[in-house]
């Protein structure tokens, strides 16, 4: 077995915060070390917790359409690796959704990281994978999304395609007017 293989098995099988998870473990990720494009997620949801399938539910229908790809092109795990900051539905709390377990990225983050050997494109959605992935960026989200061209063209900070963003995205129209084209001709290009 491949240092990769090895890495995704132990993932699969990972009960690190078990005790912390109300809905159990099921760690939930698509990744190839060939993929050329990652998605550096939150966590799944409720849906994805039950389907085992990453974006399985309204955030993915959006986030493949600001992508300008078809479901069956987003799940080909060998162009497009899907690894979020926390494998597990973390449950819920007051307004949505819990963060991320920390656990995760800890254990596992670094490791599969450094397995990518083509990668070009790291979609970074939310603030918990921009804070991992974007360390010395201090700005809000939205400032952070504003000043994507600072990390184009290897990196694009995004919302989340929540549909709990619609406000968000009614306040920043730019965002779909000027990111998403570009954003669609770079994964046109990849693909």
């Amino acid at each position: 077995m491949t240092i990769f293989t090895t890495l995704v098995k132990e993932i699969r099988s990972c009960t690190i915060c078990a005790l912390h998870l109300p809905h159990g473990v099921r760690p939930v990720l698509q990744i190839n070390a060939q993929a050329k494009i990652l998605i550096a997620g939150q966590a799944p949801g409720k849906r994805v917790h039950e389907t085992g399938i990453p974006f399985d539910d309204a955030s993915g229908d959006r986030l493949r359409e600001w992508m300008g790809i078809s479901k069956d092109t987003f799940y080909d795990k060998d162009s497009i690796a899907i690894l979020p900051m926390g494998f597990c539905y973390p449950g819920t709390g007051k307004t949505g959704d819990l963060p991320p377990r920390p656990e995760c990225a800890i254990a596992w983050r670094d490791k599969l990281l450094k397995q990518f050997n083509q990668l070009q494109l790291t979609l970074v959605i939310g603030k918990y994978a921009q804070s991992y992935h974007l360390p010395d960026n201090k700005l809000l989200l939205t400032e952070t999304v504003k000043s994507w061209q600072d990390y184009w063209p290897n990196v694009l900070p995004l919302p989340h395609p929540s549909p709990r963003n619609n406000i968000w995205l009614k306040r920043n129209p730019w965002f779909e007017s000027e990111i998403i084209p570009v954003l669609r001709k770079r994964i046109n290009e990849l693909l």
